[in-house]
């Protein structure tokens, strides 16, 4: 899995939503790398977050544990998490799990954005760079 933040771009208000990218798995043993690696970005006094779930291509009972934490820590600081979510099956998991209205779910991520305090983080085969999740093998 691969964790991508987008680029910070002049001029945008501050209290821009913090995008993730994930890309990948996302699921039961990637879950604990990437609560580690969430938990900075839905900290802080109302964090505003989006979780771009478009380069996601597995999602598994983990994965929405994964999710639903992320979502319980933003709404404890006061903010906001979206999802972008295309894929149609992702979309019919969360309703099969009643999940459907529980997030707000975008087509795309907004165009105001800023990383996380830690800067984007990708994920090789070798393991060197810390990761949201694991990559698919």
């Amino acid at each position: 899995m691969r964790w991508q933040a987008t680029t910070p771009r002049r001029g945008r208000p501050m209290g821009a939503p913090t995008v993730v990218q994930l890309s990948g798995e996302l699921d039961f043993p990637s879950a604990a790398r990437t609560n580690s690696r969430l938990d900075p970005v839905t900290a802080g006094n109302r964090p505003h977050t989006v979780l771009d779930l478009r380069q996601v291509d597995f999602l598994d009972c983990g994965g929405i544990g994964v999710l639903c934490r992320a979502r319980r820590r933003t709404r404890a600081h006061g903010g906001r998490l979206s999802l972008v979510i295309t894929d149609p099956r992702f979309l019919r998991i969360l309703d099969a799990v009643g999940l459907t209205g529980t997030f707000d779910i975008l087509d795309a991520p907004p165009d105001t954005a800023r990383l996380p305090d830690d800067g984007p983080c990708t994920t090789g085969c070798d393991g060197s760079v810390t990761a949201a999740a694991a990559p698919r093998s």
